[in-house]
Parts: C-alpha cells; structure tokens; sequence
C-alpha cells in the first residue's frame, strides 16, 4: 500500500525502510562492485563508441573475447544512458531544481530541525561536508549523512512510465561530498583518511622515479577513498588538476602535483583511479586554472592569450582524454582570452564551447559556490548567490554548491527562472540526466516496481 506526503510525492513505506537500510548497511565491498560494473566504460564516450582507443588512433585488431568484452560494456553504457535520461524525465520541476544542487548543511552527528525542513522542501542532488560536521566520531558522521541521504531520497521519489504491467518507482541517493585533497585541506580528524600534500610526490618523484611516485598516489589514494567511503562519503572535490608555475604557487602552495603538466596528469589520474576503485566519485579542479589571488577574497584573472590558457589546462584535457575524468570543478577565474564578459563558471564559451565542444568532455560540471569574491565581484552589481547560479547552469554547469542559508532561496530560484523562461528545462534535465547516470554506476538510484493493478 502507498501513501502520499503533504507535498503529493508517492512515498512507499517500504522503500523508505530500504532507503535507511541501504544506506547506514551499504559495505565498502558493495559500493566498490557497483562501480566496477561501469568502470571500464568511463572512457566511452570519448574512445569505445567512436571505434577509438582512449588516447586516440585507429582500432587495432582484437580478439574475439576483447570485442565481446567491449560490445557489452557499450551496451551497458548505452542502457545506463538511456535510464538516466527515463529517471530525469519522471522528475518534475521541485526536483529537477534540487538535483543541480549540491549544498552544505548543518549538523554534527544528526540534523537540526530548520535543517531537514529545507532538506524535505529541496531535496538536493548533494550534500557538502566540512570539517564543523566531520570533526566527530565515525558513527556520528555516518547517521548524519544516513539521516540527510534518506530525507532527500524520499523526496526524490519518481514514478517512471509503466513498462510490463508495472510502475517502476525509483528513490534518488544524494551525493555525499567533501574536499579530500590531502595535506592541509583535510576535513577529518587526524588519523581518520591522512593523505600527504600533493607537492609531496613530486619531490618523492625526483628521488624514486616519476613512475613510482604516480603508483603510490594511486595507492595512497585507495586506502584514504576507502575510509572515506566507509563513512558515507561518495564525492571528493580533488585532486587539484593543475600544474604549478609564478602565478598560481601563492594560491594554490603544495596543493599542486608540481610543475610539469604531464606528471599533474598522471599523477591525477591515479588519485582518481584509487578513489575510484574505493567507491569514491572525483571531481578534478578548478578548470581551467587559479591564479594567485584566493578567489574566496579576491578576483582571478588568467592573463595570457589562448595558448597558454591550453597549456594552463592541459592536465584536464589529458585526463579527459583518457576518459579519467568523470567531474570536473570550473573555478570562477576571469579568462579573458576565452570570454571577455564572463568568469569561467559562467561562461558558456569556456564550459560549453571549450569543455563541451573542444576537449569532448561528457560528465559533471561542477561549479563552486557563488558567494567567493571572486564571483561577486565579477558580478558587478548582480551579485545575489542564486542569480549567479541561475546563470550558471544556463550557461552550461551541472551542479552548483551553496551554503544551507541559500539553499531555499537558490532552489526557488531555479524554480522561478524555468517558469519565466530565463533557464529551459531542456537544460536543466540534460544536468539532471549527467547526474543520474554518474548515480547509476554508483548504485545510488533505488528501485522498486509495483503492479499497476495494485
């Protein structure tokens, strides 16, 4: 028997029991299986599907077993696509704005009140994590993202069309997030997941070898994806895609894999194979590059024409390539080479035209949270955070962060800007659709199916 919540979603007891069962149960093994059901099919859209391998060139001869290997995995990614595209287009518009939002929230080992009543009105796609609700034991961190994955995914309840006699209902997961980088941004306790700096391996590099250094950020990378893991993490805002060089070393320090681009992409290539391997989504920033000033105080502006704003990014364009990048974090710097009018984050000639077009990148942009100086002050004078997201999946983003205090206000935003026509739900179900398919593979979509006779 189902019920209804006083917002008119069909809630089933069962699946909520499910969703809480899921996800304080979910073992580290299981969340590393659903990943690699899809793992080899991560660089697809850019190799297998154009008859390519990921780092280009003609196909070579295969055998029989690899060519029905890489027929299913097509098919898989296929199958994937084309769920994800079914779920986003059962959502209606409250949830379509909630899924695009990745927000911060309240709480130290279990929510508040005001929190879980914005929570039950926008279900956000994502919740962020900082150190204020991660400096706590284990269990604590784990009810607390228990708790906030099972409010969101109740509203996030869709009935897909009927196939078969049947109403398939499926319950969206958020993404639980955090910045993981290792060294100095590190939101845990001590001991918890320890990662070293990222200009540590370099420095290990110039004594071991470039090689051994890359094998150990992947192992590294693993051990800390898993404890993070084990604690209902399932995004990390890392590793910093970017090479070091005079203008950016202020800002970003030992936050840097060093300064030769080919060694930042190896090197984030295998931070993002371990996390991965661990059931951890990663999200590389901040494209297309930082410059020294902090950008939570200060404009950025990426001087240089567009050539060096390629090799600024080419660590990026690399891992895109080879099909290691599954998210990627768009900074608000200022490129004027690329877009004379906009910073990056809301730009659509650096996220669509650039990313999109250019590189060929297919996953999640992300776009960081809208009240940094950096955006404000680019703004000029338009500087509320939700009109900038607004603006910033209309130009091109998946997924915006936000603070809990403009949580409702952007999520109503959103809402008011699809009725007024300023953002297409075409748009917004395209971001939906990339965020559900990422979802999928990570066995963070529920499901359940009921007679329609019932």
């Amino acid at each position: 028997m189902q019920g209804k919540s006083k917002k008119g979603i069909i809630v089933s007891p069962r699946i909520r029991t499910i969703i809480v069962e899921k996800i304080e149960k979910m073992s580290q093994k299981l969340r590393r299986n659903a990943l690699r059901r899809l793992i080899a099919a991560l660089a697809l859209p850019a190799a297998l599907l154009s008859g390519c391998h990921a780092k280009g060139g003609v196909q070579g001869k295969t055998s029989a077993a690899e060519a029905q290997r890489r027929a299913a995995e097509a098919a898989e990614y296929r199958a994937a696509q084309e769920e994800a595209a079914r779920i986003a287009a059962a959502l209606d518009d409250r949830q379509l704005a909630a899924q695009v939002i990745i927000s911060g929230i309240d709480g130290r080992g279990q929510l508040g009140a005001d929190m879980r009543l914005l929570l039950s009105e926008c279900p956000a796609g994502g919740i962020m994590l900082f150190r204020y609700n991660l400096d706590a034991g284990n269990a604590a961190i784990q009810n607390l993202i228990a708790e906030s994955s099972a409010l969101i995914a109740e509203g996030s309840i869709a009935v897909l069309p009927p196939t078969d006699g049947t109403k398939p209902t499926v319950s969206i997961l958020p993404f639980a997030a955090t910045d993981h980088e290792g060294g100095s941004v590190n939101r845990f306790r001590q001991g918890v997941a320890d990662l070293p700096p990222a200009a540590s391996y370099w420095e290990a590099a110039q004594d071991v070898g470039h090689e051994n250094a890359v094998a150990q950020i992947g192992a590294d990378s693993f051990s800390a994806g898993t404890a993070i893991a084990a604690l209902g993490i399932n995004l990390n805002f890392a590793p910093v895609a970017e090479s070091l060089n005079a203008a950016n070393a202020d800002f970003l320090d030992d936050r840097s894999y060093g300064p030769d681009p080919d060694f930042v992409s190896k090197a984030a290539a295998a931070c993002i194979v371990g996390m991965e391997r661990a059931g951890v989504l990663c999200a590389a920033k901040h494209f297309p590059g930082s410059a020294g000033a902090d950008p939570h105080r200060y404009p950025s502006v990426l001087s240089g024409g567009r050539d060096d704003l390629a090799e600024l990014a080419s660590p990026f364009a690399a891992l895109i390539q080879d099909g290691r990048a599954r998210a990627i974090m768009v900074s608000h710097s200022f490129a004027p080479a690329r877009d004379s009018e906009n910073i990056a984050s809301l730009s659509p000639q650096i996220m669509d035209g650039w990313l999109r077009q250019e590189l060929k990148f297919t996953g999640l942009i992300i776009c960081d949270d809208f009240s940094m100086a950096a955006a404000e002050t680019a703004a000029s004078g338009n500087a509320r955070p939700e009109t900038l997201a607004v603006r910033s999946l209309a130009a091109g983003a998946d997924m915006v962060l936000v603070w809990p205090p403009d949580l409702r206000r952007t999520h109503r935003a959103i809402i008011a800007a699809l009725d007024g026509g300023t953002l297409s739900r075409e748009r917004l179900r395209e971001a939906a659709q990339r965020i559900i398919f990422e979802k999928l593979r990570m066995g963070l979509v529920l499901g359940e199916s009921t007679n329609e006779r019932e």
